[in-house]
């Protein structure tokens, strides 16, 4: 997973308004139970993801092996215009 960009997909079970959240936390920790995650969303916007601790830290775990990867990945694909040039 990149760590420098959090991509996700919202499912619509899992959103909770701020005033829902305030009042009601213990839907939204079933909802992170059965879903993995919930959406807390504030003036109409996701504000805040609310997880399982070790899924979370799970996701932030990377070896170095990894990050080099993904480094790599990011460089590759923002310059292979000018390494296909530099090929030629």
């Amino acid at each position: 997973m990149n760590p420098g960009v959090f991509f996700m997909m919202i499912n619509s079970e899992t959103i909770f308004s701020m005033t829902q959240a305030n009042q009601n936390f213990s839907q939204v920790a079933r909802s992170v139970d059965q879903n993995g995650k919930a959406v807390i969303f504030k003036n109409n916007k996701p504000k805040y993801i609310v997880m399982d601790a070790q899924a979370a830290d799970a996701m932030l775990e990377l070896t170095d092996d990894e990050i080099i990867d993904i480094t790599a990945s990011r460089v590759l694909e923002r310059y292979l215009p000018a390494f296909r040039e530099l090929a030629k």
